[in-house]
Order: C-alpha cells, then structure tokens, then sequence
C-alpha cells in the first residue's frame, strides 16, 4: 500500500514539472512582445522596456525557466497585471462560485444518470432503454449554451421560478447564493449526464451477464440485492473515473455557462485575462488546473483500493 502510494506520489510529482515546462513555453511562445500586447497599442517604448524588466522577459531564456520553477515550488504563480494582486489570491476570489457549480451541477448529474442507466442496462432493448440513449445522446448534442438560455427563458423570466444570472450580493447567505446557483447548475448537470449514464449502462451491461449474478440469483436473492449490491458495486471503478474526471472538466471548463449566467468564477476569469493579455493571471490559471487535473486523478487511485483493495497488487 505505501509502496503504490509512494510512486503515485512521484508520478504526479513528475506531470507537474511536465506541465510546468510546457506552460512555460506556451506563454512565451505567444506572437508578438507580452509587454506591448500588455500595454497596448499607445505604450512608449520606455514603458514597454520597463515592464519587460519587471516581469524579467529581458533576461536569459534559462534564468526565467528557473526563476519561474523556483517560484511555483515556493507557492508563487506572479501578480496579476490588471487586478495588481497576487494571482492566487484572485483564484481564491473566484473560486468559490466554480466550486459550488461544480458540485451541484455533478449531483445532478449522478442522480439523473445513475438511476436511469442501471435501469437502461437492466431492462435493455425495451422502449425505456431506447429512450435514456436517445435522451442521452440528444442532452450531448445540444450546445451548453442554448440549453442555458432556453432555461433562463422559461424558467427564469417567463416562471420566475430561478434568477437568470449573477451571483447575489457582496452581502448574500450561503442559501441565496445557491439559489442563484441552481439554474446554471440544471443546465451543466443535465448536459454532464449524457456521459455518465452511458458509462453506467455500458458497466452495468458487462457486469449483469457475469457468472456470480446468475449464482446469486440460483440462491434466491431478490433482484434488487442482485443488481444494487451484486452488480453495481463491481460497476465503480469505471464509474469512479468518469465521475471523477468529469469533476475536474466542470472545474475548468464552465467558461460559457458561467458567461450566460454572468458568474464570477474561474471560467469568467479565465476569459476576461485572455482578453486583457493578462499573461501572469493566464499562467497561473493553466498551473492551478492542471494541479486539479492531477489531483483528481491521484485521488480516484485512492478510491480504487477502497472499492477493491487488490488494486495495490
């Protein structure tokens, strides 16, 4: 068990160093001068050198690799140029609505796509599984977007059941806070259950034909034991892996329903530093998501030795 831990440990240690190196380049492989793309167009040439002293574009290609390491290990991602803070400070601002957002909106999408795939993949090739695929398939097809704004149509402004966007207050509770959340949560949760149901009903399928449940079925266990305790259990490790990347994807990539729905978090901000050549705020973004990336998955290798402990031989 220590021993699997331990080089788990040092693989994420070693796609980090990766990602870091290549996010190095990608940045400085942009077109054109960062501090003239910065300034903008008006910039005198004094201060276009002064902020490539600043930000140390001046110095020898290897110097700012290690400089840039050196900082990342010591917990600094830079400062941002437009909010002229820390940029793990502003993340840490806006982190909070992409987080929540990602947490309902993948609650929602377990409990839509668990039930409705155990039930696909046991009652197969009955109307009710053609209609969770075709379902399925549709919900994924659609754009997040327009499946955003036809909910903010009808449920929002026509209902008035949901608001259709922000966040709420600088003073808002906790409660208005999710209540601003639940629309935009519907819509990610109900796009992100396309994938999990399948992936339930593909598991479920290969699991329903193995040997042990036609055994305990031969022993008289009710079909519900057989196919919640039997079958779906041996089902969580492929699930664990969609679910838990699918964690990760709607921490990032929420850009365009957090855009409809006007909500200040990572997506929004990634957008708005993109646009204002805010080159610290980009790299510190692509670093911090990277880490989750890689967070998520050493965690989901955690949970494959508690689902089934024979993982660690």
């Amino acid at each position: 068990m220590k021993n699997y831990i331990f080089k788990r440990i040092l693989g994420m240690i070693w796609v980090m160093f990766i990602v870091l190196t290549l996010v190095f380049i990608i940045v400085r492989l942009a077109p054109g001068d960062p501090a003239t793309l910065i300034l903008g167009p008006d910039a005198t040439p004094e201060q276009a050198l002064e902020l490539r002293e600043n930000m140390g574009f001046n110095r020898p290609i290897i110097i700012q690799y290690a400089d840039f390491i050196s900082k990342v290990v010591q917990g600094d991602l830079g400062k941002s140029i437009f909010f002229n803070k820390p940029v793990l400070s502003v993340l840490a601002e806006r982190a909070e609505p992409s987080i929540l957002l990602t947490l309902f909106s993948l609650g929602i999408g377990i409990s839509i796509a668990l039930p409705f795939g155990i039930a696909s993949a046991y009652y197969r090739g009955t109307l009710l599984d053609q209609s969770s695929l075709t379902g399925a398939m549709l919900v994924a097809a659609i754009p997040s977007f327009w499946t955003g704004l036809i909910l903010q149509q009808y449920l929002g402004t026509e209902l008035g059941w949901f608001p259709v966007s922000g966040y709420g207050g600088p003073g808002a509770t906790f409660g208005e806070r999710a209540y601003h959340l639940l629309l935009p949560s519907l819509v990610l949760g109900i796009v992100n259950s396309a994938l999990i149901l399948r992936f339930t009903r593909a598991s479920m399928l290969d699991v329903l034909t193995e040997d042990y449940i036609r055994t305990a079925r031969s022993k008289g266990l009710s079909e519900i034991n057989v196919v919640l305790r039997q079958a779906f259990k041996n089902t969580l490790i492929p699930l664990a892996t969609v679910i838990g990347l699918t964690f990760a994807l709607l921490i990032s990539g929420a850009v365009v329903t957090e855009r409809v729905f006007n909500l200040p978090g990572i997506g929004s901000l990634v957008v708005g530093s993109v646009l204002r050549r805010d080159y610290p705020m980009i790299q510190g973004t692509l670093i911090v998501v990277s880490a989750v990336y890689v967070l998520v998955n050493f965690l989901i290798d955690m949970i494959y030795l508690w689902i089934d402990p024979r993982v660690k031989y």
